[in-house]
């Protein structure tokens, strides 16, 4: 049974940083990638940012690139989201989520397991 586990939201300031980890268990996913997504009131859920397990490559969404780092250490089986420059348009759920495949998603349908998200607010 895959489990996902995020933590670290909260209300933070603009132009401030967060960083989310997620603990994933339940079976080994080095051939899986893991994703955080984002959903704020009255909007869809967002795709910001993917990495590979294996290798560690990366992918980011348009809204988050150059402020959001994702990266994982796959000694303590936790991926995280480093966010800086916050702004008040990145509030919203953030959700961990992960597939098994090579190839690159965006689309949350094609995630097979999900956290249950943490709040993040930004706001002065």
């Amino acid at each position: 049974q895959v489990q996902l586990v995020e933590s670290g939201g909260g209300l933070v300031q603009p132009g401030g940083s967060l960083r989310l980890p997620c603990v994933a268990s339940g079976r080994s996913f080095s051939s899986y990638v893991m994703g955080w997504f984002r959903q704020a009131p009255g909007k869809e859920r967002e795709f910001v940012a993917a990495v590979a397990w294996s290798s560690g490559n990366t992918l980011y969404g348009a809204s988050v690139k150059g402020r959001f780092i994702i990266s994982r250490d796959v000694a303590k089986n936790t991926v995280y989201l480093q966010m800086n420059s916050l702004k008040p348009e990145d509030t919203a759920v953030y959700y961990c989520a992960a597939y098994s495949g090579s190839q690159w998603y965006t689309l949350a349908a094609r995630y097979d397991y999900w956290g249950q998200g943490t709040q993040v607010a930004v706001s002065s």
